[in-house]
Formats: C-alpha cells, sequence, structure tokens
C-alpha cells in the first residue's frame, strides 16, 4: 500500500463462525448467537469503570436487565472485579464469565452445566 493511503475496513458485517470444537461447541445455535451479544453488551457497559467496585459492576449488572440471582462469584482480585453470569434459558447452557478491569474488560461466553445449580462454567 502507497505510504499515506488509508486502508478502508471491509464494508458489512461479519459474521462469527460456529465452533465445531472444544466447550463452546456444546452450546445451541440459539445461545452461541446470543452469547455474542451479551458478551459485546456486557464488555461495553462495563469499559469505563476505573476501579471498579463489587458494587460498581452488580449495579451495572442490574441496570442492563441481569437478576441479582443469575450473578455469580462477584469477587474482587487486585483491581479486577470477576464474575459469572448464568444465562441459562430453556434448555440452554449458555454463561458468561467475565473480568472488569477498566480497558482490560474481558467478557466470554461458557458453558454451564445442563442441570442442576449453577457452577462457572468451562471455557
Amino acid at each position: 500500500m502507497p505510504s499515506g493511503a488509508e486502508e478502508t475496513p471491509p464494508s458489512g458485517a461479519v459474521e462469527p463462525i460456529a465452533p465445531t470444537a472444544g466447550p463452546e461447541a456444546e452450546l445451541n445455535a440459539r445461545d452461541w448467537c446470543a452469547g455474542h451479544l451479551h458478551e459485546e453488551r456486557v464488555t461495553q457497559a462495563l469499559w469505563d469503570l476505573k476501579n471498579p467496585t463489587p458494587t460498581d459492576v452488580r449495579t451495572i449488572l442490574n441496570d442492563l436487565g441481569y437478576i441479582d440471582e443469575r450473578i455469580h462469584g462477584l469477587r474482587q482480585s487486585g483491581r479486577t472485579i470477576r464474575f459469572s453470569l448464568d444465562l441459562r434459558d430453556r434448555g440452554g447452557r449458555l454463561c458468561m464469565a467475565g473480568s472488569a478491569a477498566g480497558t482490560r474488560t474481558v467478557v466470554d461466553m461458557c458453558v454451564a452445566p445442563e442441570t442442576g445449580p449453577f457452577v462457572t462454567g468451562r471455557r
């Protein structure tokens, strides 16, 4: 590319490709698609927290519509707040594992147990 030329991003949305191996392959199509939306939504909401506390994270998650009964393992580890969201619905196994740390915030899909009490899912 000539110097000074700008690279133009491709037009149109890029569709994620469903995994064929690993824990995420255990999610049904509805959960897999919804998981990407939850990842983006929660990450964006937590991104601007410079010094998050467990209370800050819970408040933001509640404001997004996640009820307390779905928020698990909310704990502080240094300057990072870790948490899980149980998003199992209608036989699905979707969960989110996240860490709120300002611009280093990460929220990933995970797979929850099929039945029984929620335990942090596998990534």
